[in-house]
């Protein structure tokens, strides 16, 4: 399972989206900082639940980076986040 695919699973089993993506964008950043050479280290996610609803920007940052969890987030150099309800 990749990382792309354990993020997803996280925050399907948190949030129940209407709508998630999950993009690895590690080639982009192939030879920069943070770039391991695993190819698993940058990653936007597009998110939509209702779970969101009432949440401040920070608290939803917060909420999804809690549903991803400290192990997998330690291994993830760059997560670009774009949330809503």
């Amino acid at each position: 399972m990749t990382k792309a695919d354990k993020i997803e699973a996280a925050l399907r089993a948190a949030f129940t989206p209407q709508v998630l993506d999950v993009v690895n964008e590690s080639h982009m950043h192939a030879g920069h900082a943070g770039d391991d050479g695993t190819g698993e280290t940058h990653y936007a996610v597009r998110i939509q639940s209702a779970a969101f609803d009432g949440m401040s920007r920070i608290a939803r940052h917060r909420a999804v980076h809690a549903a991803i969890g400290k192990d997998l987030m330690v291994q993830i150099h760059a997560l670009s986040l774009d949330i809503s309800a």
